[in-house]
């Protein structure tokens, strides 16, 4: 597309399902809102497949409002920010039911009326699917027009999008606004890239006052070498007086970063640090299969309606032995059955990074006999195969958890390892099952022996 618009010539299509992206023919709108909500925060060649399984099994708006949570969650699973998959099928009942089945034509529209659709995402829908001359702001076009026009202020601070935004609106093409939109987010992608950019093959090099820059201050420290005083600076050079788009004083040039010194980089917020513990609980099925029983995450806040191990928070800083007990607490006060402490066995860690949260896993086994009974009211859960449990809509988390499960089995069945005690295990501690082995009914009942 960058090509194309710009006059170039762009190779024809491979077949590589992609060109739905690329269509401005109002009537594949639902696979551009699709296509959209999927890339937030997700690169192209992992959303291709995803979208590809969503538009099979969804192809309408209709199929899309008559689906589970559970089915959406299911298709989602690993793409991650599950909120994502869940707001665009609260949008689809919302026009169905609410709209008469017509998507909204405007970005006013499509942001007010639609949930999960923010400026960015109702910008490139009207622009694309409706032909309504309106600019479009993400990180690729941040980007761009900072370097085009030598903004070096914080590029997340309300003035300096602002002034993006009036931008992008003023440049965009009117009477090709989704062919110009995709034009300027690809040249981001591919040419005006963070690192490396090629400057030499920009369509719009003549236009850029990055690269202006660059050559003045290679002319500069060329007449710093030669002895020759500096001239007076230009007034309506960046970085001269008090603009708000400006660099700060502070952060001097770096001659070694060229145009990269465009755009500023926001400084990231870190991710809270949290613990959890998780159980694995385990138990052989009426065919001798190793099942693991998941329940339900509740339907709003982290991971909406997706399935886990049964799991609890933990305070900072505890012991393993004080995180056995918080655990065991947990699981008593879940499946109202006693639960002895000794019985938890250590597994490992597991640490998952969410965009806001570090957060570490801590994994504990519970086998149990295959004829134990638990009444889990409280929540939902179910009892699953490892064939079903990769199919349901469990996070990447638990994945993680249960590949460290089955890796720890696979180390405790081999002959030369089966004897090492695990970490954390006391001598005597449970002694009365051996590693790798179910808990009987009554070890699995038995109350915590007393202090």
């Amino acid at each position: 597309m960058l090509l194309r618009y710009w006059g170039g010539h762009s190779p024809c299509c491979e077949g590589c399902g992609w060109c739905w992206h690329l269509c401005s023919d109002p009537c594949v709108l639902p696979a551009v809102w699709v296509s959209e909500i999927m890339l937030q925060q997700t690169q192209v060649a992992t959303v291709i497949d995803y979208y590809n399984r969503w538009m099979q099994k969804w192809p309408t708006l209709q199929a899309l409002a008559e689906a589970s949570l559970e089915e959406v969650n299911e298709l989602w699973a690993g793409l991650g920010y599950y909120s994502r998959g869940k707001r665009l099928q609260e949008a689809a009942r919302k026009v169905v039911s609410e709209l008469a089945g017509q998507m909204p034509r405007t970005a006013e529209e499509l942001q007010k009326l639609l949930p999960g659709v923010g400026r960015y995402t109702a910008g490139a829908i009207a622009s694309i699917s409706y032909g309504q001359a309106t600019g479009v702001v993400d990180g690729n076009v941040i980007r761009v027009l900072c370097r085009l026009r030598c903004i070096g202020a914080d590029p997340s601070s309300p003035p300096v999008i602002d002034r993006l935004w009036a931008m992008a609106n003023a440049l965009v093409d009117r009477s090709r606004p989704g062919d110009f939109n995709q034009a300027l987010m690809e040249l981001g992608a591919t040419v005006c890239t963070p690192k490396a950019p090629l400057c030499g093959e920009c369509p719009v090099k003549q236009h850029c006052r990055a690269r202006l820059r660059v050559e003045k201050e290679l002319a500069l420290a060329s007449q710093k070498l030669l002895g020759k005083l500096p001239p007076v600076p230009d007034v309506e050079d960046c970085g001269v007086g008090d603009c708000p788009l400006c660099p700060p004083a502070a952060e001097p040039w770096d001659s070694s970063l060229g145009v990269t010194n465009f755009p500023r980089k926001a400084a990231k917020k870190q991710p809270r640090v949290e613990q959890t513990a998780t159980c694995v609980l385990e138990r052989r099925g009426h065919r001798g299969a190793l099942e693991y029983l998941i329940v339900q995450r509740p339907s709003s806040g982290l991971l909406a309606g997706l399935w886990e191990f049964p799991s609890v928070p933990l305070a900072p800083g505890l012991q393993q032995e004080q995180q056995r007990e918080v655990l065991r607490d947990h699981l008593q006060a879940w499946t109202g059955q006693p639960v002895g402490v000794e019985s938890l066995r250590f597994m490992g860690e597991v640490v998952h990074v969410f965009s806001h949260i570090h957060q570490t896993y801590v994994v504990y086994s519970l086998p149990l006999d295959g004829d134990v009974t638990l009444d889990l009211a409280s929540s939902p859960s179910r009892w699953v195969t490892e064939e079903e449990f990769r199919a349901s809509a469990v996070s990447t988390a638990m994945k993680k958890v249960l590949k460290v499960c089955e890796r720890q089995h696979g180390e405790e069945s081999g002959p030369a390892k089966g004897s090492k005690r695990k970490r954390g295990a006391k001598p005597g501690a449970g002694g009365s099952t051996r590693p790798g082995t179910q808990l009987s009914l009554r070890a699995f009942l038995r109350a915590p022996n007393p202090p």
